[in-house]
């Protein structure tokens, strides 16, 4: 199992929700942290709990749906010489739900892809290279099992965008110490999920983690949060390394 005490993580979206929840995991076990929110002051206590923990960390801040933004903070993270390591893009948005489907506006797309799509795919083209040059790396992608819903299509879409990117990409990569994978962390009752989601956040541990932890150089899979439901990081990437293989 990979270990992460020291090495530095990136994790978007990391002042609330499952972000904030994957941030603290992290920090338990020694990660260092770079904390994404659309404003630092919103990281405020995400970061204030992580160093209690006695890690190294810091907020950056962008707005995702700006690609200007989302360079000047890769730009911004290189300027501190941050060896980022491991990547969680578990920021998304969801921009509504259309009774009228028929009725959905582009901007539905436009900001979905923006946001859910191009965003980590500029993180990923950013940071895949220096990984590769280090020979280690670890990218997750959070993904969403939402389909058949046309009243989501641009959030769905922009998820199943994502999927197909990370799959294609994890080829150049497979059989490395470069992984880059896919979480789904299921319908939970978060911001962008809603109240009326089944699970709490805390149900999409581990599994929304558990490919930055295993270590059997194989990309290209979706680790579903609500199979790894109750079970310890250590149960997870047993059962992840023992039972998901890559799709090539």
């Amino acid at each position: 199992m990979t270990d992460v005490k020291g090495k530095w993580a990136l994790i978007t979206g990391a002042s609330r929700g499952i972000g904030y929840l994957a941030a603290k995991f992290m920090a338990e076990r020694g990660c260092n942290l770079v904390l994404h929110s659309r404003t630092e002051e919103h990281s405020a206590k995400i970061l204030g709990e992580v160093k209690a923990l006695g890690v190294d960390a810091y907020a950056i801040a962008a707005d995702l749906a700006d690609p200007a933004q989302v360079t000047n903070m890769l730009k911004e993270i290189d300027a501190k010489n941050t060896p980022i390591e491991i990547v969680l893009n578990n920021a998304g948005v969801q921009v509504a739900y259309r009774t009228e489907f028929y009725e959905t506006p582009i901007s539905d797309f436009t900001t979905s892809f923006q946001v859910n799509t191009i965003a980590p795919a500029m993180i990923c083209y950013h940071y895949m290279p220096k990984m590769v040059e280090r020979g280690f790396g670890r990218i997750v992608n959070t993904t969403s099992g939402i389909q058949l819903d046309p009243q989501q299509a641009g959030y769905s879409a922009s998820k199943a965008a994502l999927d197909k990117f990370t799959i294609d990409i994890g080829t150049k990569v497979q059989g490395t110490d470069v992984m880059i994978n896919l979480a789904d962390p299921g319908w939970c009752r978060t911001d962008l999920g809603g109240q009326s989601a089944p699970n709490p956040p805390e149900a999409a541990l581990p599994g929304v983690i558990t490919g930055v932890f295993v270590n059997d150089k194989k990309s290209g899979r979706c680790f579903a949060a609500g199979n790894f439901m109750g079970m310890t990081i250590e149960q997870a990437v047993a059962h992840a390394e023992s039972n998901l293989n890559s799709p090539y």
